[in-house]
């Protein structure tokens, strides 16, 4: 079968660091089109500044991935699954719920392709956890998610205003692999969310869970302050006995003390494979899961003002 004709909305640091070259190495697909309000290119592919001339000057799409920050990738989307297009979203999807269920129904509507990618999802110690925890009991989990905000979003000011999400754009990659590896749905129960004073969007959040309604020693530590070395790591422990960690973002899996996994990672080569066969498929992919924890921390949380952040 001929290779899928791709293009890209929005061609910031994820985009350039991942899309764009993991694209170029994947014969199923070929990088037709980019648009960048920017002005900015990507090497042979037809430019243009703004989504809907992308759409006007390249009929003969077959998908858009929407790679904008989340409060525009909504109507980016939507513009591309009624011109008949198939759509990749970043994550997080779309800047509400609602956005995504109504891009949900658009694309069943047109018979269309919407795949939601959760990137962490996508690292092989997740899949084999996952498998070791399928019908198991937790007793323990705990998420510890540490990066700094200034060497992975440096000077993207939406990442503060209401709707940029703060710490939860990065926190989300650990509860998208919390939602796939606990064998029971996991619901927040607390939140205290830490915004500095002159940003609308939380810096750190401490988050309790339920699983399946069942209080226990379930809870998350998000932060975004300097912070010397990056932490990505999800601690689970079980009613049996065994005890799971997933380090890396999920490229690292250690059970009971041994390693048993420990790879590079290569979520976005498997994020477009997987496209690919959604594509092949006719099927769409879409997984609200890790959307809802966050918007439930958002709507329960308490609000705890802190230090002002300076770029």
């Amino acid at each position: 079968m001929s290779a899928h004709r791709i293009a890209i909305a929005g061609l910031g640091k994820i985009s350039q660091d991942q899309h764009l070259p993991v694209i170029a190495k994947n014969p199923a697909f070929t990088l037709a089109a980019v648009s960048s309000q920017r002005g900015l290119t990507a090497g042979e592919a037809l430019a243009f500044r703004n989504h809907r001339d992308l759409l006007e000057g390249t009929p003969d799409l077959d998908a858009v991935a929407v790679c904008t920050p989340p409060q525009a990738r909504h109507a980016i989307a939507r513009d591309a699954l009624l011109s008949g297009k198939h759509v990749m979203l970043e994550k997080p999807p779309t800047a509400t719920l609602s956005e995504l269920a109504d891009l949900e129904r658009i694309a069943a509507d047109q018979g269309r392709v919407l795949f939601t990618t959760w990137h962490s999802q996508y690292n092989d110690g997740v899949d084999e956890a996952r498998r070791r925890l399928t019908g198991k009991i937790v007793t323990r989990l705990f998420v510890e998610w540490k990066e700094d905000v200034r060497k992975w979003h440096p000077g993207q000011e939406w990442i503060w205003t209401a709707g940029g999400f703060g710490v939860f754009d990065p926190g989300i990659n650990a509860l998208s692999i919390v939602t796939k590896i606990i064998p029971e749905p996991v619901l927040v129960r607390s939140a205290e969310l830490k915004v500095p004073a002159n940003a609308q969007s939380p810096i750190a959040a401490d988050l309790t869970f339920t699983l399946a309604g069942r209080a226990g020693d379930f809870s998350a530590n998000l932060d975004w302050r300097p912070i010397e070395r990056d932490v990505w790591e999800i601690s689970v422990e079980t009613a049996d006995g065994v005890r799971l960690k997933l380090a890396s973002g999920g490229a690292r899996l250690i059970v009971d003390g041994e390693t048993m996994i420990d790879e590079a990672p290569a979520e976005y080569e498997a994020i477009y494979a997987h496209f690919d066969q959604l594509l092949r498929e006719g099927r769409s992919h879409i997984d609200p899961a890790p959307f809802q924890l966050v918007a439930d921390a958002f709507f329960i949380g308490s609000r705890k003002v802190v230090e002002a952040f300076e770029e």
